[in-house]
């Protein structure tokens, strides 16, 4: 069987960057991606997906790593006042019809057509937004606001060596560092690079909704509306690099 392991992730997180990083490191094992719905985390873990990136709330039942808080923006047209401002407050909200205040609309697609239509604002991450690519609409940081936050998130009984790998890559790791070495994942929304608002993503700490911390081989168990954040224990287990022989037994990646 050839080893492999499925990745899925939730609009507006790109695992490319991972994604080139694993296919060099562990050319002999298959990386194989899958785009799912922001609502499918749990029915993708259940089936042959081993690990997720996911929006909080997730399920308290999976391990999850915090990995980066989502800036808020206000989603409005180009032509509005509150375009020529390079940030907004509620303050600046008072008077303006809000269409959906987030912080992820049900419906992204029918809440940006609304606001297309000049009908009013709404709130989302500002990742959502950009991959939405309204030409006619403007996305504008909203001071103050906790942003959202992604993590990878998988279930006990899909943990094994290739997992273990992954979270390395995905936590900066070299190939030949000490997983005890690990880089703090954290950090604000990983599209602001190129943004020069300043994140009102709170410097990759815990929404309110995520200060629950449970300290297991390194990972919060579960985000869900009651847990998640906090701070990262790095003390995962050691395991034998080099990827050498077959997956722990129960792996999906063994096939």
């Amino acid at each position: 069987m050839t080893a492999a392991l499925t990745i899925a992730f939730v609009p507006g997180v790109s695992p490319a960057k991972w994604a080139r990083v694993w296919r060099e490191r562990f050319p002999s094992v298959e990386l194989l991606l899958r785009p799912i719905g922001s609502d499918e985390v749990d029915d993708a873990l259940a089936g042959e997906v081993d690990m997720v990136f996911a929006r909080v709330p997730v399920s308290d039942a999976h391990n999850a790593i915090p990995l980066w808080t989502e800036t808020a923006v206000v989603a409005m047209p180009k032509d509005s006042p509150l375009a020529d401002q390079r940030e907004v407050t509620d303050a600046d909200l008072t008077d303006v019809h809000i269409v959906d205040a987030g912080p992820v609309p049900a419906d992204i697609d029918a809440a940006l057509d609304l606001v297309e239509a000049n009908v009013g604002v709404a709130v989302l991450p500002q990742s959502l937004f950009r991959a939405a690519s309204r030409k006619d609409l403007v996305g504008r940081a909203l001071v103050g606001a906790p942003g959202t936050q992604i993590v990878l998130a998988w279930r006990d009984e899909d943990t094994s060596e290739m997992t273990e790998e992954f979270i390395g890559v995905v936590r900066g790791r070299t190939a030949n560092s000490s997983r005890n070495q690990a880089d703090q994942p954290g950090g604000t929304d990983r599209d602001s690079e190129d943004d020069p608002r300043p994140s009102s993503g709170g410097g990759g700490r815990a929404t309110a909704a995520n200060k629950k911390t449970v300290a297991k081989r390194g990972a919060t168990k579960g985000t869900g509306a009651k847990s998640g954040g906090g701070k990262n224990s790095t003390g995962r287990g050691r395991v034998q690099r080099g990827m050498k022989g077959k997956p722990k037994r129960g792996s999906k990646g063994n096939r």
